[in-house]
Formats: structure tokens, sequence, C-alpha cells
């Protein structure tokens, strides 16, 4: 059989096995493992279990159980009621600042945890509630959520950059580093875009009336919030970056802090730390045996020759390397819209880094511009993971339609950093290239 006829055969039995709504994971390791028996033979099945144990045994991703760990606990650490109260005082006193504070908090919680959903379920719990009551808007106090939480896989530390470094043979540090100036850049599109919209539309996102601001001294007692946050910040980035821990050992620095801050929110019980252990049962479970599903995916693409033929037939292409580029970002953004992410990264990356190396593109600086990409599908209609966990925790009255209308600004928000980050390469590559 040709290599071209085999590639079709498996795009086409792949979208027939996803479409039937079979679990990926079984789409991915069944398909692998049925074409390797008839195409290589029954022998090369060992090379599936294989693949399996060395991908599973790296001791990168040692690094997801503890970061997922870490969010979970300061899930539950009360550090985010405390986050919100620093920014309430320091902000409200703006039109839009509860909107800007939260996607600041946002963007804090996302530097110390690496999950969106996270970010989500906390402000959507907190922030919402006492934007509806001082009068904004439902499209301002709605839309700040989802996509200040998307922020979360983007800025380090992030489960998707270690899973995508992991599968494409990456350093987890410099892809870690990598995102820090496209997440805050992004976050800053966000605050501008609600300061300018509140500017323009005052009673969209009214200030807090001035008997309830808070004074000088009220504000400055209120940092005490930030203080936690900020150390914790340091020890994971700060360790990754000097050179003192790897991305593993940070991870469990992380997951210490994030234990010791529970501790002094007086929130360490039981309860919460068997809710934070069976989140992170269950989480990592989930990406571990996608990591399998990729890793098996990888092997088998590689032994049939299938990655190779696609790499070659891609560079082949009359379109040059910015052209093969903004196509594999597209196909990764519309995949993005209907695939939760760490599917994506599953099946994609080990199609698209041939490709990559193939071409000689610096595969950090892809490798981000593929996590945006993962970003912005979270809070891409119709099925943008962000919009659910928003539409979980806010009031009966918010409809999916509402969660919808307000994500758009952001999406092409996140579209613009993206183009950005295509654009002008040092923005990503200046921080890994210091390591």
């Amino acid at each position: 059989m040709s290599l071209e006829l085999l590639t079709v055969l498996i795009i086409v039995a792949f979208l027939v096995l996803m479409l039937s709504g079979l679990p990926l994971v079984y789409c991915l390791l069944g398909l692998s493992m049925i074409v390797m028996a008839v195409y290589l033979g029954p022998a090369q099945l060992q090379l599936a279990y294989t693949g399996i144990f060395e991908t599973i045994t790296k001791e990168i991703f040692i690094a997801i159980p503890l970061f997922i760990f870490m969010a979970a606990l300061l899930q539950n650490s009360g550090l985010g009621g405390a986050l919100y109260e620093t920014m309430y005082k320091w902000f409200g006193g703006f039109a839009g600042g509860l909107a800007i504070g939260t996607v600041v908090i946002a963007t804090l919680i996302a530097a110390m945890t690496g999950l969106g959903g996270t970010d989500v379920i906390i402000m959507g719990i907190l922030a919402y509630p006492e934007m509806r009551k001082r009068g904004y808007s439902k499209s301002i106090a709605l839309g700040c959520i989802p996509a200040g939480g998307a922020l979360g896989p983007l800025i380090p530390p992030s489960v998707i950059m270690v899973a995508i470094a992991g599968l494409g043979g990456l350093s987890v540090g410099k892809l870690f580093m990598a995102g820090i100036f496209p997440g805050l850049f992004m976050s800053l599109l966000f605050i501008i875009y609600i300061g300018v919209r509140a500017f323009i539309q005052p009673h969209l996102a009214p200030a807090i009336p001035r008997a309830d601001r808070a004074n000088w001294k009220e504000k400055f007692i209120s940092l005490r919030g930030v203080v936690y946050p900020m150390v914790l910040i340091l020890l994971v980035l700060g360790t990754i970056y000097s050179g003192i821990a790897t991305p593993t050992e940070a991870s469990g620095i992380g997951a210490f802090g994030a234990f010791i801050c529970m501790a002094i929110y007086r929130q360490l019980n039981w309860r919460n730390l068997k809710e934070a252990m069976l989140m992170t049962l269950r989480v990592n479970a989930m990406v571990m045996w996608l990591l399998a599903g990729g890793a098996v995916f990888t092997s088998f693409l590689t032994l049939t020759g299938v990655a190779n033929f696609i790499s070659q037939s891609v560079a082949g292409l009359q379109v040059g390397t910015t052209g093969v580029i903004v196509g594999m970002m597209l196909i990764a953004l519309l995949m993005g819209m209907f695939v939760p992410a760490g599917a994506v990264v599953a099946i994609l990356i080990p199609i698209f880094m041939p490709v990559v190396f193939a071409l000689r593109i610096d595969p950090i600086w892809f490798a981000l511009l593929f996590t945006i990409n993962m970003v912005i599908g979270y809070i891409t209609p119709p099925f943008g993971m962000n919009l659910f966990y928003m539409k979980g925790v806010a009031p009966p009255e918010v409809t999916m339609g509402d969660l919808y209308r307000s994500a758009i600004p952001y999406v092409l928000l996140m579209l613009v950093a993206l183009a950005v980050a295509i654009a002008y390469p040092p923005m990503v590559l200046w921080l890994p290239n210091k390591l």
C-alpha cells in the first residue's frame, strides 16, 4: 500500500471513529495499534507498549500531577478571596475597575496554577455577583472572567506546555519562559479594551460610589493579599529561570507552597485536602491517558513513514514557511474550537513537529504559537470550556447566548496577540534565549 493511500485511510478512519463518539484515547490507541499490526506485523505491537512506558515514565511528566495538585490546593485555599479584596479596594473606584481587577487577578492566578478552569471558577464565584451588584452590564461582567481564565495555560507554569514539550521533545523551561511576555501582552490587551469601553460607555461598568471606596490606609493593608501569590510565583518561575530547579522540581516546590497557603488562610482541613487530591487524580488520569495515546500515535506515524511523508509533502508546497505556519495555526485553531486542548495536543503535535523540524522553524516559537491557539479555543463558541465553567457558577438567568456574545471581543483580542507573536518572534523568544 502506498503512503499516500495509507495517509488518506488513516485520516478518514480517525474522523469516523471520532464522530462515532468513541473516547479520543481509544481512537488514538486503537487505530494506531490496528494499523501497526496490519501494516508492520503483529510483532511490532511491542513497540506500542514500549512507547507508552517510555512516555509516561519521563521525568518531566512528574510535573503534571504536581502542578495540578498545586492548582487544586489553591482553588480551596481562600487565596482568591484575599486577592479579590485587594483588587476591589484598589480598582473599584475607576470605571471598569472591577473588570480590570478581575483580569489582573486572573493573570496572577494563571501564574500560580496553569489551569484555566481554576481561574474561572474562583472569579466566577467572587467577582461576577459583585460586578452585577455594582451595575456592570452582563457583557462586561461575563466576558472578562472566561477570558482571564484562559491565560492559565499560557502563563507558566502550564500543564498544556508540559504535555507539548514532552510529546515534541522540547525544553519545558524554555517553553515556560516563552509564554510570559505573550501572556502578559494578552492580559494588557484585555485591560486596555475594558478601560476604553468603560471610558466610552461608563454606564456599562460604573465606578463604585465614593462612600464605598477604601482609603489609602485600607488599600495598603490589603496588599498583604498579594504577598503570598507573588512569593509562590517567584518560587516556581524564579527557581526555573535561575537554574536552581528543573521544572519538575519547581512543580514540587509550588505544590508545597500551595499547601502552606492553605495553612496560612486556615483552609487546611481533611475535606479540602481530599477534594484537591481527588481533583488531581481525575485530571491527571485524563492527561496521562491522552499522553499515552499520543505516544503510540507518534510511534505509529514514525514507523509507517507517514510522519516523514507528511513533512516532505508540506515542505514541498509552494506557500513558503509563513504560509505553512499559518495553515497549521488555522488547523489547530479550528480543532481547538470543538475538541479539548489536551486532545488537540495529542493529535496534532506528533504530526506538526516533524514538519517544524524539517522546515527549520524554531520549535519553541512554534510550540508557543500552538499554545496560544489552544488558549483561544478555551473561550471560542460553541464549545469553549471556560464558557461552560462560567455557566456552571453563574446565576440561572445567564444563558449560553450571553456567554457567547461576551466572549467575541476577547477572541478577537487573542487573535491580535497571536498575529503579533507570529509577526514579531522576539516577543516569544527573548526570554528563552536567555536561559
